[in-house]
C-alpha cells in the first residue's frame, strides 16, 4: 500500500473513464488545461491511447485511494499507420501514464510504472516507449526506470525501455 491508503489493481473493461481521466492529467501535465477530457477524445492521436479499450494485448495498472481512481499507466500497441506519440515500432507498445496533480510526488507514479513494468516483463515484451514533453518533471522518474531518449517528435521526446 502506497501513502494515503493507495493500493494498485490490474486495469479492466471498467476502467475507460480512469484512462481517460489518467491521459488528461497526462497531457495537462504543467497545469493548463490545453485539451479537456471531450479534446482528447475528438483529437484522433491522442484517443488512439483510449478508443475502444481493453483490446486484445491492452494491459494497465489503475492507483485507487478508496473508490476513487487517482492514477493510471497502461500499455497500447499502437501501428505506424495510426501512431502515438512515442512510436518506434509496431512490436512496441506504447505507455500511458498519468497521476491526479493533489497525488503527484507521493510515490504513485513510480508505483504506477514498476507495476507496468513488471506486467510488460511477464508478457515478454522486448521494449515499451512513451513520449515526454519538454520540462515535463516525470522525465526523471522515466529516466530513474532505465527509460533512454531514442528520437524526437516536435517539442517532446521518444523514449524506450528494454525490459
Amino acid at each position: 500500500m502506497l501513502p494515503g491508503g493507495v493500493v494498485l489493481r490490474d486495469a479492466t473493461a471498467d476502467d475507460l473513464p480512469a484512462l481517460i481521466d489518467a491521459l488528461h492529467h497526462a497531457v495537462n501535465w504543467d497545469g493548463t488545461e490545453r485539451f479537456t477530457r471531450s479534446d482528447l477524445l475528438a483529437e484522433p492521436r491522442l484517443a488512439g491511447y483510449v478508443s475502444g479499450w481493453p483490446r486484445p494485448g491492452d494491459f494497465g495498472v489503475v492507483a485507487m485511494s478508496g473508490p476513487n481512481a487517482v492514477g493510471a499507466a497502461w500499455c497500447r500497441l499502437l501501428l505506424a499507420g495510426e501512431p502515438g506519440y512515442g512510436y518506434v515500432a509496431d512490436d512496441v507498445p506504447e505507455v500511458s501514464m498519468g497521476v491526479a496533480a493533489g497525488w503527484r510526488g507521493r510515490g504513485v507514479g513510480t508505483a504506477l510504472l514498476g507495476a507496468l513494468i513488471e506486467r510488460a516483463r511477464a508478457r515478454g515484451l522486448r521494449r515499451i516507449s512513451l513520449s515526454v514533453e519538454d520540462g515535463n518533471r516525470a522525465r526523471g522518474l522515466y529516466e530513474r526506470a532505465g527509460f533512454t531518449t531514442v528520437g524526437r517528435d516536435g517539442d517532446s521526446d521518444v523514449m524506450v525501455l528494454t525490459v
